[in-house]
């Protein structure tokens, strides 16, 4: 999968991308159904052609084609996230994450991986401090 930014995606878009990287490579038929809510035949050609134009989904010449995902998850949601972060907080992380951890219920295993992660975080920190030194 290439590592290029995606475009914006309508929610329609999304669902149907979910599909191609849970399932990998399908048909267009096993894609409306792995949909899991109906969808009419041509409306679910349409929305993976739109993917294939965007260079966000491929298609091969088989008969019938088979359709699979151009992008990684995580780019599509990172790009995602990042305009989500800029709208809600005008790009500050903390009160997303505040907000995030006040209002779930969070395992011990999720505390865990975000305590890792604000240690990484503050190791890049200081990594950064003592390099400009």
């Amino acid at each position: 999968m290439t590592k290029r930014k995606a475009a914006r995606l309508s929610a329609g878009e999304m669902e149907i991308l979910q599909v191609l990287w849970r399932d990998g490579a399908v048909s267009l038929s096993q894609a409306q159904s792995g949909l899991g809510r109906a969808i009419g035949y041509t409306t679910m050609q349409t929305r993976l052609n739109r993917l294939v134009d965007k260079g966000l989904v491929t298609r091969n010449a088989d008969r019938p084609a088979r359709y699979a995902a151009a992008v990684a998850q995580d780019d599509v949601s990172a790009r995602h996230l990042d305009l989500l972060l800029e709208r809600v907080s005008g790009g500050s992380v903390v009160p997303l994450v505040a907000h995030l951890v006040r209002d779930r219920s969070l395992s011990a295993a999720d505390i865990a991986e975000l305590k890792q992660l604000i240690a990484e975080a503050e190791r890049q920190t200081r990594k950064t401090k003592d390099g400009k030194k």
